[in-house]
């Protein structure tokens, strides 16, 4: 089998998002991969800040519809999308009306921690893969950055515990200095029991700061790539200790994208290329 699907799993995506050095690493390593006649999937969230007028964003009704149960409630995962047609890329929206469309991002007009963010980081990382599933396409590989995205490799295992439609996809951690003070409330754990967390799951949940968060993303990553200058040389210490398949920061984009693309065939076998 060619293994030459990635999927990407983003907090920001330029110009969809702010340009921040993160947003722009989203819209462009995917185009630099996809370049390399790979195929690719980009997803993001659907803040408020997305404006879906100028992007002209459409909802995907054959993957819509289906509803998430987060705290023994249901929501609806309604999929939009969005293309970016200088590189020739789709970028698909996880989207619902109590956690995007009606509040903005990861943190509130007090500058601190929205109190459902737990809830939204749930509800992003299993909403990102069972679109994915309902889409049919089976990556070899999802490479995903930003915290807000950080529950995806805990879903990966839960989901593929039920169905083998994501077995021997391997995951990239990319750490971006996305630091935020305080901590997600420690209600997540009973939420992620009741989503099939094992004890292990909840040990390496626990009080669950920016660094907890990373710390257990990379435990359950195969690789990790250091996305920027200001990344906590706590966390990298902590990935290398861990013995994870690493890329460091480099300036030169070309170089540093290039090396990105060699860790997806040291994680997936040189068949990515075919």
């Amino acid at each position: 089998m060619a293994k030459g699907r990635i999927l990407y799993i983003s907090q920001e995506v330029a110009p969809f998002s702010e340009e921040t050095p993160q947003a722009v690493c989203g819209r462009r390593l995917p185009q630099f991969t996809q370049e390399l006649g790979r195929e690719v999937r980009v997803f993001m969230p659907r803040f408020d800040e997305v404006n879906e007028r100028k992007h002209q964003l459409h909802e995907v009704i054959r993957l819509s519809g289906m509803n998430l149960i987060v705290n023994g409630c249901d929501h609806q995962l309604i999929i939009k999308v969005g293309s970016i047609p200088s590189a020739r890329m789709q970028i698909y929206f996880i989207d619902n009306e109590e956690y995007f469309t009606r509040f903005g991002e990861t943190m509130g007009p007090d500058g601190l921690l929205r109190p459902d963010n737990d809830e939204r980081l749930l509800f992003f990382g299993r909403g990102a893969l069972e679109a994915v599933r309902k889409l049919a396409w089976q990556p070899h590989l999802i490479h995903y950055s930003g915290w807000f995205s950080a529950m995806v490799p805990f879903y990966l295992r839960r989901i593929n515990k039920e169905n083998a439609f994501f077995c021997g996809t391997r995951t990239v951690l990319t750490l971006t200095g996305d630091d935020f003070g305080g901590a997600i409330s420690d209600d997540i754990e009973r939420k992620m029991r009741a989503d099939g967390a094992t004890a292990k799951d909840l040990r390496l949940y626990q009080h669950l700061d920016y660094p907890t968060l990373m710390k257990a993303a990379i435990t359950y990553s195969n690789g990790v790539v250091v996305g920027s200058p200001n990344v906590s040389p706590e966390l990298v210490d902590f990935a290398r200790e861990n013995k994870r398949h690493f890329v460091e920061y480099n300036e030169d984009q070309t170089a540093f994208f290039t090396r990105i693309n060699r860790l997806y065939e040291q994680l997936c076998g040189s068949g990515i290329n075919q």
